[in-house]
């Protein structure tokens, strides 16, 4: 092994992991000061507190539990445009949530396509706003998330155990019973523990959907005290409670998530020889249509109504668009100067803790860190002033974690492939970068950028806290015309949005995929 070898600089990746440490537990420490805990919480933050865990857990529930028959459906089935419906299937996770959001409303909201078909046919329609709307949303979201992962688990089982149960003569249900139910229980845990995760830390959809104090999320909750009545102490204490949730599930969830092995194969191409009868081709027909539909109606209902609303923008959403991807590219900068490093002293170390310190983003939410920084800043300087680089930091750290899954791997592969060669030729410091690591890792480089740039335009989280009128985001400026029911100039607005997240991705994925050996 060459782990060790390499004369990547530990200094620099060291240094960036205590910058990245004190980012975070610097908020985590403001908050600690701030709070009052003699307080308490009240009977409201204890609703919110209960709200938030029920959706959380409907909203995991849900997800898993339909996935599975649209991940097995696609591991079974072959089909024109199924390459394509796997990619899309990724699109909700750089999808802004706002825009999400306002594709939703326009299928299931009160004026959208679901209640104009059921007032059609003389039923009474219903209404998005609460328990329910959260939740859809959420599964909208991140159903598309566990179907891939449950395919990913799924494409991991050797041919030669489908080839063998289709020698044996199994039914469809016996190869569930004996291949595939050993999968699942081994996946859909940890599958549904990072759901949890996830919808613990919403924001954007409470906040549009939530419908009342009865559908007040805990992050919802900071933004109130925080926004409308400035109560710093409570604020501060609900953060605390945010972070013993998150943070706990997310170990949690980290400690469930097993490394699936089902034995080795030949790598032969996987064929399916079970379900080939006309009830379970039309039932797994039926599924994918379905998940296929629900995906795709309302990003179709954003193309169509945005397309209609572009004309009716103020000229304040062009403003707002160009802020935004300001940040975007600002929390990209800031992303890679701490990634980069980071990646390289952890590929240098056997796996264990010190990935850990990447994955603090994951426990703390980007309103409890901007919460804990709001607390350090006032003091000293306008908060309010600087509420875009806060934004862009915050927006780098909370990709962090996911960009060093991305980093990690190839810079770990890089290392022990080419270590050996590299001190026998005498490269360190930055010619290593230049000459070896670099150009190694330019695809999962352009990836990960492209990933925090797409994150980072569709943010609705740090901004909300710092914003005033003159420093709004696109995501900010599109709330803010849907308070005003001002929808045709919100949904232009949406599309506006759509395009540059997915354009930034765009740009940096293919840029760093650009005549390199991906």
């Amino acid at each position: 092994m060459a782990l060790r070898t390499v004369a990547i600089s530990t200094k620099t990746g060291i240094s960036a992991a205590v910058l990245v440490a004190a980012l975070i537990l610097a908020a985590v420490g403001a908050v600690l000061w701030r709070a009052e805990f003699g307080s308490g919480l009240g009977p409201a933050d204890w609703s919110a507190i209960r709200f938030t865990v029920l959706q959380a857990a409907l909203s995991a529930l849900l997800s898993t539990v339909l996935a599975i028959p649209v991940a097995r459906a696609l591991a079974r089935r072959r089909f024109v445009g199924r390459g394509l419906l796997v990619t899309l299937l990724g699109a909700p996770f750089i999808l802004p949530v706002i825009v999400a959001v306002l594709g939703v409303l326009a299928v299931f909201g009160r004026a959208g396509w679901l209640n104009a078909v059921l007032a059609a046919v003389g039923l009474p329609g219903i209404t998005i706003y609460g328990l329910h709307g959260v939740v859809l949303a959420h599964v909208f979201f991140n159903l598309p998330l566990a179907t891939r992962l449950l395919l990913q688990a799924w494409q991991t089982v050797p041919a030669e155990r489908f080839r063998l149960a289709a020698q044996l003569g199994l039914t469809p249900r016996a190869v569930f019973r004996s291949i595939e139910r050993p999968l699942l229980r081994q996946i859909l845990p940890g599958t549904a523990a990072l759901i949890f995760v996830i919808c613990l830390t919403s924001f954007a959809v409470a906040l549009t959907l939530g419908g009342g104090p009865r559908a007040t999320t805990i992050e919802l909750a900071i933004y109130q005290a925080f926004r409308f009545d400035f109560d710093l102490n409570r604020a501060a204490l609900l953060s605390l409670v945010q972070l013993g949730l998150a943070g706990s599930t997310a170990a949690l969830a980290l400690w469930i998530i097993p490394a699936i092995s089902l034995g080795g194969g030949q790598d032969r191409p996987l064929h399916r020889w079970d379900a080939r009868g006309g009830l379970q081709r039309g039932l797994d027909a039926l599924f994918i249509t379905l998940a296929a539909g629900f995906l795709l109606l309302p990003l179709t209902s954003v193309v169509l109504r945005g397309v209609i609303g572009l004309p009716q923008m103020p000229a304040s959403v062009w403003q707002a668009a160009g802020t935004s991807v300001t940040v975007a590219l600002i929390s990209v900068v800031v992303l890679l100067a701490l990634a980069l490093p980071l990646a390289g002293w952890i590929a240098t170390r056997a796996r264990g803790g010190v990935e850990a310190v990447g994955l603090l983003g994951l426990a703390a939410s980007p309103l409890m860190i901007g919460t804990g920084w709001f607390i350090l800043i006032n003091p000293v300087a306008s908060p309010f002033a600087l509420a875009l680089p806060v934004t862009a930091l915050v927006n780098a750290l909370m990709a962090l974690p996911f960009a060093l899954r991305i980093l990690v791997p190839r810079l770990r592969d890089t290392v022990q492939i080419y270590g050996r060669q590299a001190e026998m030729l005498g490269l360190s410091g930055w010619p290593l970068w230049r000459w070896l690591i670099l150009p190694r890792l330019r695809p999962q480089i352009g990836f990960a950028a492209g990933l925090t740039g797409a994150l980072s335009m569709g943010d609705l989280g740090v901004i909300a806290l710092f914003a005033d009128p003159d420093s709004a985001t696109l995501p900010l400026q599109m709330y803010r015309m849907m308070g005003a029911y001002r929808m045709e100039a919100a949904a232009g607005a949406a599309l506006i949005l759509l395009a540059l997240s997915l354009g930034i991705f765009w740009i940096f994925d293919k840029g760093g995929r650009w005549h390199a050996d991906a």
